[in-house]
């Protein structure tokens, strides 16, 4: 096995044309998951989102994440949930969605959150915080966050890449289970089919190794 892509949503977008772009992105090979994240549309805006989002992908055979908000993720018939919020929204999205639906956590600042986080039975912990501004290559600490997780841990993590398609050879080196990008695949001067395409051919240079501990 080798580690396998996780797609993010760009911050904001207009729901036709990004529609193409994940159409686009699907066609380029291999993408595990993808996780809608909320630009702020309001309740009713990002359920609709959601709505029309999750079928595309998962008819492409995508896993589909909502982040944090529990009815849109239900009505939409996402997968699961990405939680980045509190320990009392993780738990209840634990208590809500499993053990048929996805959970994953973000929003991870020090190894003590991750390893709490993991206790809780989460799916994947993400390293790499989703309301930053995008730099253009991954960040230091999200690069020994995954690293020091993949050696020790047999929980599924996460490593945000940065705004560059070249940070994908730095997070899939340390042992992370998937490579997140965002704007990497969105901008891309060759469109989002070109950036899977390229993401994937890393990815597939890269075997993952069984945790030494639980």
């Amino acid at each position: 096995m080798h580690p396998r892509l996780y797609l993010i949503t760009p911050a904001s977008f207009e729901l036709d044309g990004f529609c193409k772009d994940l159409a686009s992105a699907l066609s380029g090979g291999d993408v595990a998951c993808l996780l809608i994240t909320d630009g702020g549309w309001g309740e009713a805006g990002f359920q609709k989102i959601a709505e029309t989002i999750v079928p595309i992908a998962q008819a492409a055979g995508t896993a589909v994440l909502v982040q944090n908000d529990s009815r849109a993720a239900g009505r939409s018939r996402a997968d699961g949930i990405h939680v980045d919020t509190s320990d009392e929204d993780l738990k209840r999205a634990l208590e809500n969605f499993q053990p048929k639906g996805i959970v994953g956590a973000g929003g991870i600042r020090t190894r003590h959150d991750a390893m709490t986080v993991a206790e809780a039975g989460v799916d994947y912990v993400l390293f790499g915080l989703l309301e930053r501004d995008e730099d253009v290559e991954p960040h230091a600490k999200t690069l020994q966050f995954s690293s020091w997780w993949a050696q020790m841990f047999e929980t599924p993590c996460v490593a945000l890449c940065g705004s560059d398609l070249a940070g994908v050879e730095g997070c899939a080196a340390t042992g992370a289970d998937f490579v997140a990008l965002r704007g990497a695949v969105w901008n891309h001067p060759e469109g989002p089919q070109a950036a899977v395409h390229a993401a994937n051919e890393v990815l597939s240079r890269y075997e993952l190794t069984e945790a030494e501990s639980g």
